[in-house]
Formats: structure tokens, C-alpha cells, sequence
């Protein structure tokens, strides 16, 4: 027997082995659901779900089907992991950021909130959040407006909605201001490469994305007009907004306590990545010229985001699997709504329950080819 022989066999008997506990268990479940009279099948997603969703992005009642409800639980999963991952990202590389700080009061309070934020568990944040700060909020007949048009209530927070005339050329707008900040990175990283000349790129960068929407405004013919929600009396006792746009307070609670809780992790990366590069590194870019600014977006943070992003990427999947605990307050997430009453409904607990991890999955594989694909991008590549 060869050295190569040798080498493959291991590997084969494990994958044996794998197939055969796999399919050990698929036979177990096919014997015991024909026992009890138990159907296999993903037939009931076309079925009418007979039950209805208080939050959802998309058009949805109880007429729909279990397919609908299951997209609508996954927009709001996503929703809230695409929220919670913006705003912890932010909150992380301030807080980081600020624990390096020379200020002692600013060090200090920054590490008191990632102390006190990472020792408590996510899920009693969650309920303080829910129960102890927004079921505290007062009725809508007794709210009184912020700045006169927002209305934060028991029931959530209500602001102004966005009515939009010639969208469609605002957005060509965006898009061409995005195409030409592309452009100017590109064209400012080559000329510093090549002539060691450097350009204000965030400044013409922030006046491209204020000046082109501008004329769009003053030449395309867009408008913007803005729907306040407005207190209005349903029965006797009964009041509610119309109008607006209304954020129900378990997607606030929700997302605050992702966000305040991940992002103590995210600036803990922040810190140990900007500590990684060396002293050497900072003071021969200092004795070169370079401004406080300049040492930290060209010196320190390619080399530190070589440190921060793999652990931050981890941080970014724990907050989309944590997201599932949202089934703890009520928030229409994936799992309440169809790993939690869809399954009550149809019994299909293998199906139903596959269907979830799957998805599940699927969303933190993304997560991490994105981020991978990123990490490589930004990688110092030798020659």
C-alpha cells in the first residue's frame, strides 16, 4: 500500500461514517413518522395560512399561504440583522476607537460600556429594552410630538413618511454620485501609489453626494413631500396614528439590544486591531508630515483591518443568529412565524424546522463570502 493509499482512507471511512449516521436517523424518522400516520412533504406551503402577521414588508393576511409567511418572516429577519449590523458596526469603531483615547474620561466611559453591555446576557436586554423602557411610554392621546412630527408611544415610534415625485431620476442621481466616488478613490489611491500625492477624497467625495441629488431637485423636476402621522380617535377609548410611517416597539427593543450588545465585541476588535500595528509604524508616518488623520486612515487602518475583520465577521453572524431571540418579545422574525406558528398549525416539524436552518445558513454563508471577499480586497498583497 502506497503513501497515497494510506492517505485516502481515513478520509473515506469518515465519509462513511457520516453517510451512515445521517443515514441512520433519515430511516428512524421515515419508520416513526409512518407509524403515526405522518406525511413527508412540502405540499402545505402552497396552503392558506389562516393567521395573521402584525409587522410585515410585504402584502400579507391570513389568505396568504405558509410560502408568504415564510418570506415575510425572513424580510423581518433580515431587516432587523441589516439594522442591527449597521448601527453596531458605527457604535463599535466609535467605542474602539475611544478606548485608545489620551482623554481619561473619554477611555474610561467607553470601557465602562462595553464592560457593563458584554456581561449582561442578550436576552434580558432584550426584555429591559421591551418591558421596561417602551411598555413604559405613554399612550398616543397622551404622547407629545418631538420637533412637532415624531411621536414616540406604548404602540411605537411614528415619523413622517417620504412621498417622492420623479424618483426614479433622484435615484440616477445617487447612483451617478456613487459611480464618480468610485472613480475619484480609484484615481486618488493611483496617484498616491505612483507620486505620493495625496487629495482631500472625503471631501469631494461628501460634496459629489450632496450636489448631484441637489440638481436633481432644482433641474429634474424632483420633489419631496412629507405625510405626518396624525392622531386619530378608532372608538370611545381607542386612538391610533394615521399617516406616517409607525416602527413597532419590538423592533425597536430588538434592535437597540443587538446593536448595544454586538457592537462591545466589534469595538474590542476595533481596539486589538488598531493596537496590532506597531509604535514603529505610527511615528515613521509622523516624522514624514503625515497629519493625526492621515497616520490613521493610511498607516493604521489597512494594517488594522487585516486584525478586525475575521473576528468582526464572526461578530456579524452571531448577530443574525441572535436575532432569533426576538420570538421573545413578539417580533415576527422567521422563527416565530413560521418555525413557531406555522409549525403549530401543519405539524410539519421536519420540514418546517430544515426549511429554518436552512435559511439560516444560507444568510451566514453570504455574510461570510462577502466578507471574505472584502478581508481579500483589502489585504497588503507583497511583491
Amino acid at each position: 500500500m502506497n503513501h497515497r493509499t494510506r492517505k485516502f482512507i481515513p478520509q473515506i471511512i469518515t465519509l462513511l461514517f457520516i453517510i451512515l449516521v445521517f443515514g441512520f436517523f433519515t430511516i428512524n424518522a421515515q419508520l416513526n413518522m409512518a407509524n403515526r400516520g405522518i406525511d413527508f412533504g412540502y405540499g402545505f406551503l402552497t396552503q392558506e395560512s389562516s393567521f395573521d402577521v402584525q409587522f410585515s414588508l410585504i402584502d400579507y393576511d391570513g389568505s396568504h399561504s405558509y410560502a408568504r409567511a415564510y418570506f415575510v418572516g425572513l424580510l423581518n429577519t433580515l431587516l432587523v440583522s441589516f439594522i442591527g449590523i449597521i448601527f453596531s458596526t458605527i457604535i463599535g469603531v466609535i467605542v474602539g476607537i475611544a478606548r485608545l483615547s489620551p482623554n481619561y474620561l473619554i477611555e474610561k466611559t467607553a470601557a465602562f460600556y462595553v464592560e457593563f453591555f458584554r456581561n449582561i446576557p442578550l436576552l434580558l436586554q432584550i426584555f429591559f429594552w421591551y418591558f421596561a423602557a417602551l411598555r413604559a411610554l405613554p399612550l398616543p392621546e397622551k404622547t407629545d410630538a418631538f420637533f412637532g412630527v415624531f411621536f414616540l408611544t406604548i404602540k411605537g415610534l411614528f415619523v413622517p413618511a417620504f412621498i417622492w415625485n420623479n424618483l426614479d431620476i433622484f435615484l440616477y442621481s445617487v447612483i451617478a454620485a456613487i459611480i464618480s466616488i468610485t472613480v475619484i478613490r480609484i484615481y486618488a489611491k493611483n496617484l498616491r501609489e505612483n507620486q505620493g500625492k495625496h487629495i482631500p477624497v472625503f471631501s469631494i467625495s461628501l460634496a459629489i453626494l450632496i450636489i448631484l441629488p441637489l440638481l436633481s431637485f432644482l433641474f429634474g423636476g424632483v420633489s419631496l413631500n412629507f405625510e405626518i402621522p396624525v392622531l386619530k380617535q378608532l372608538a370611545k377609548t381607542a386612538f391610533a396614528y394615521e399617516g406616517g410611517v409607525g416602527i413597532p416597539p419590538e423592533l425597536i427593543a430588538l434592535t437597540l439590544a443587538l446593536s448595544l450588545y454586538t457592537a462591545t465585541f466589534i469595538a474590542e476588535c476595533v481596539r486589538a486591531g488598531i493596537q496590532g500595528v506597531s509604535k514603529g509604524q505610527k511615528e515613521a508616518a509622523a516624522s514624514i508630515g503625515l497629519t493625526t488623520n492621515q497616520i490613521l486612515k493610511l498607516v493604521i487602518m489597512p494594517q488594522a483591518l487585516r486584525i478586525i475583520i475575521p473576528p468582526t465577521t464572526n461578530q456579524y453572524l452571531n448577530l443574525t443568529k441572535n436575532s432569533s431571540l426576538a420570538a421573545a418579545i413578539a417580533y415576527p422574525d422567521l422563527v416565530l412565524v413560521f418555525a413557531g406558528t406555522a409549525l403549530m398549525q401543519t405539524g410539519k416539524a421536519i420540514e418546517i424546522v430544515s426549511i429554518t436552518m436552512l435559511t439560516y445558513l444560507s444568510i451566514s454563508l453570504s455574510i461570510s463570502v462577502l466578507m471574505n471577499w472584502y478581508n481579500k480586497k483589502i489585504a497588503i498583497k507583497e511583491k
